[in-house]
């Protein structure tokens, strides 16, 4: 079998902070490509010095920005990766052996999440973050859904998952988190409006007590001390403040 050919994949909007890091990491692929969303800061530049492929444009819906960068991409398999993420010397040894093994399917690859410099292990979920998800996959494996935040998944093949984690930088601080609790509830106001169906107040009232629960009682959250209670207040307010803002706001 000839060795595959790996793309690295990185969406990224104004990122310069973070770029140069995330990109020095993926070293070991065959390709870089960089998909740049409306970005006016020094991005660009470091993609360049890189080496990377460059795709630039304007994208409303997060998936199609991905499916985009997919459709760049020239390897035999993918690797998604986000400017906040890191892959480790393991983690890219572990890929290489991996793909090496097969021809197609999807690898889930699990994550330490990091809020500043605390790694916190538990607790993530209810679309507040994820402590694995499908990253590595063969080309014409992964198709993206037409959402704004958080889009669809249609996945073919044989699925795998590796050890090694991933290491992702999901916020700075606190107010890194509230601020993302902004972008993110009006992105899902946004999808909700356009689906026709916003769903009802009591319901998504429901569900921040019953995410709240998931997160911090069924995932273990409350072994994280206060982060763990924050993520899960997070989670359980995602939905109620995406409704109430679809309902509430104007487009």
């Amino acid at each position: 079998m000839n060795k595959p050919r790996l793309s690295a994949l990185v969406v990224a909007r104004n990122e310069e902070r973070r770029l140069a890091e995330c990109l020095a990491a993926l070293a070991f692929a065959d390709e870089l490509v960089v998909v740049l969303d409306r970005s006016t800061d020094g991005s660009r530049a470091i993609a360049l010095a890189r080496g990377a492929k460059l795709v630039e444009g304007a994208w409303d819906i997060e998936g199609d920005r991905r499916n985009t960068g997919i459709a760049a991409c020239a390897g035999d398999w993918i690797l998604e990766v986000d400017a906040d993420e890191r892959v480790t010397p393991a983690l890219a040894a572990e890929i290489r052996d991996s793909i090496a093994a097969t021809d197609k399917g999807c690898f889930l690859i699990p994550f330490d999440n990091y809020v500043g410099e605390k790694l916190v292990r538990h607790g993530w979920g209810g679309a507040w973050g994820v402590q694995a998800t499908t990253r590595l996959f063969a080309k014409g494996g992964k198709v993206w859904g037409r959402q704004r935040i958080h889009p669809s998944v249609a996945l073919k093949g044989e699925r795998g998952t590796l050890r090694n984690p991933m290491i992702h930088y999901v916020d700075r601080d606190i107010s890194d988190m509230l601020r993302r609790l902004d972008r993110y509830s009006a992105a899902r106001a946004r999808d909700l409006r356009d689906s026709g169906d916003i769903g009802s107040f009591a319901g998504n009232l429901r569900r921040l007590f019953t995410r709240f629960f998931k997160c911090y009682i069924g995932r273990h959250g409350y072994r994280e001390g206060y982060h763990g209670f924050l993520i899960a207040l997070f989670a359980g307010l995602y939905p109620l403040l995406s409704h109430l803002r679809a309902r509430l706001e104007k487009e």
